[in-house]
């Protein structure tokens, strides 16, 4: 049952999502004007409700709807991207993340999703208006509390834990590499979120230099298909290039062995 609190959203017909926090009494929707949210508590999500002659399901979002639901500045690394992020880099519940480059905190919230409830996702940034940003759009996750935003540069910010894994979505990772030393642990992972392949050959001959292991460079590229009575084919548009993500895992140096 839907509780006191909780974010949830109406989905139209047309596939819109109308956001509310459930609460006592009346409360503004964008694009609907006033509505009861008292009516929507202790109901079962997937239900079906009519407001003003006009009929929604109701429906709790998940890191997916979240990212879509951003209030953006510039590009966002997307689900497509995210998701392979989360996988490649094996985060799970009790997981310590670090990014360097929140924007406006599309990437945080699937590391959230992935780390929650029992780790803990440290974001660096530089510009306090896209921290301040992603500070609006993550308050709303339950999992924020796993959260610790940090105003700095991940090119000498001291991080005082041992990290399971490393993303970096800046134009320079690897003027970084040097204090993810400091703290990323040994066989943990790394991401480099990059626009052009002349940043992904430097981050690469960096990595190398520094003796990470697999590393691996890749693109997403995905193309949904329209399903009509008539039949199936695949869409006119297609979420093409985004960024190059390119991975390794960090070793202990010959030097460092004692």
């Amino acid at each position: 049952m839907l509780r006191q609190g909780e974010l949830v959203y109406l989905l139209d017909d047309r596939g819109k999502k109308h956001w509310v926090v459930l609460g006592e009494g009346m409360a503004k929707v964008s694009s609907l004007g006033v509505v009861d949210c008292s009516r929507l508590i202790g109901r079962r999500e997937g239900e079906w409700i009519t407001i003003a002659d006009r009929r929604f399901v109701l429906l709790k979002p998940g890191a997916i709807e979240f990212m879509d639901s951003l209030e953006r500045a510039a590009q966002v690394i997307t689900a497509k991207d995210a998701a392979t992020i989360i996988f490649r880099l094996d985060l799970k519940c009790g997981d310590i993340a670090i990014e360097a480059g929140v924007g406006s905190g599309s990437l945080t919230t699937a590391l959230l999703n992935a780390v929650a409830p029992n780790g803990k996702v440290i974001s660096v940034e530089v510009r306090e208006d896209m921290a301040s940003r992603a500070r609006k759009n993550v308050s709303r996750m339950a999992s924020a509390n796993c959260w610790d935003l940090r105003l700095g540069n991940i090119i000498n910010i001291p991080i005082d834990i041992e990290a399971d894994a490393v993303v970096l979505d800046i134009p320079n990772p690897w003027d970084a590499l040097d204090n993810v030393e400091q703290f990323l642990r040994p066989g943990g992972r790394f991401c480099a979120y990059l626009p052009n392949t002349n940043q992904v050959e430097t981050t690469v001959r960096a990595l190398r230099k520094r003796g990470y292991v697999e590393i691996e460079v890749l693109e997403n590229i995905q193309r949904g298909m329209e399903v009509h009575e008539s039949g199936i084919r695949p869409s006119f548009e297609m979420l093409g290039h985004t960024g190059y993500l390119t991975f390794g895992r960090k070793t202990v140096l010959e030097k460092e062995k004692g």
